[in-house]
């Protein structure tokens, strides 16, 4: 493992064990999918919340197995490569005939905060409604709703959340309404959001938004054409670079396909991206339902160089997370310090 990866034994040792692939598959309905990382502070453990496709029930019609499931949760034994399931998240939103999707969750002063894509119903098809609802909870377990974001449009879906330097917050999120692009919003207080309009004019879902190397990031799932991604110097203004990430299939099991709809943790020095893959839609692949509707959860480091991120899936992962308050340079994506505002 040492000779391959190119790593001493000290290095190979703090750089963590190697991931395997796939890193994480649902042991209840094998569909998990959109990941989102989040330091559980009591635990002391990383937990990822992930949408629980129902990849292997059978006799569901069109696309009804993406809908009528809640949130998953995994948890992360040893903060590198080891997850279990641990259940579903139990969430005041609807109820068993409404649907969960794509959550992201950022801490501040104590209180974890959840933006949720909520589906009123089971559908067969691409319609219904897509909402985003903000939850609070202090222990990752028990949830409060706090009420549904005043957006106009009422397909809305996705949320990325990042603090700014001044202690404000801002949401990337996917508009279907205006062709599947991304919009942005503003809060001061994660309670009361405006919305700013357009944010990236190009078709796209499951923004991810991040700071890393002086830069923030905005990574954008494109389908077959890769997860994009976007460089700005105030979150704001937004460059593509030429290159998008995880087009070409890996060759690893359950990694011969494009990834999809990504989270990011930053980790002191050193940044990593969950994915997941359908492995079942790749080529020669027998075309079963189950074979073709399950997902599975991936991770690579990525790698900066010139303003430029790049990531070698087929390289071994060696992967270890910090906790974010293990000092000031290890925090997470979603967890960021605020400057000194003069408020509590």
């Amino acid at each position: 493992m040492v000779l391959l990866t190119g790593l001493g034994a000290d290095a190979a040792q703090k750089a963590g064990p190697v991931a395997p692939k796939p890193l994480y598959r649902d042991p209840v309905y094998d569909g998990a999918a959109d990941p989102v990382l989040v330091w559980n502070r009591a635990a002391k453990r990383w937990w990822m919340f992930y949408t629980n496709r129902r990849a292997d029930a059978p006799g569901l019609p069109g696309v009804s197995w993406v809908h009528g499931t809640r949130i998953g949760i995994a948890i992360c034994a040893d903060n590198s490569v080891t997850w279990k399931y641990r259940g579903t998240a139990n969430l005041p939103v609807g109820d068993a005939n409404d649907t969960h999707w794509a959550p992201d969750i950022v801490f501040d002063e104590g209180i974890y905060h959840m933006f949720l894509t909520f589906v009123p119903g089971i559908h067969n098809d691409w319609s219904g409604e897509r909402r985003i609802v903000h939850l609070t909870s202090a222990d990752l377990v028990k949830w409060k709703n706090e009420g549904q974001l005043p957006f106009a449009s009422d397909r809305v879906l996705d949320p990325s959340v990042l603090r700014m330097p001044d202690g404000t917050w801002r949401m990337w999120y996917n508009d279907e309404k205006a062709g599947k692009t991304i919009f942005l919003a503003e809060s001061p207080d994660l309670k009361t959001w405006t919305d700013r309009g357009q944010a990236i004019d190009e078709k796209g879902e499951g923004p991810k938004a991040f700071q890393w190397h002086g830069s923030y990031w905005l990574i954008v799932d494109q389908w077959e054409k890769g997860l994009a991604v976007y460089r700005s110097d105030d979150a704001r203004n937004w460059i593509k670079q030429p290159e998008a990430l995880l087009v070409t299939p890996g060759t690893g099991p359950d990694d011969q396909v494009h990834g999809g709809h990504a989270d990011v943790v930053v980790s002191n020095d050193r940044a990593f991206l969950f994915y997941f893959t359908h492995p079942g839609r790749r080529p020669g692949a027998p075309k079963t339902d189950t074979e073709q509707r399950r997902s599975s959860i991936q991770v690579v480091e990525l790698q900066h160089q010139d303003n430029r991120l790049t990531c070698d899936r087929d390289r071994p992962t060696h992967i270890r997370l910090a906790p974010p308050d293990d000092g000031p340079a290890a925090v997470d994506s979603a967890v960021r310090p605020r400057p000194a505002t003069g408020r509590k």
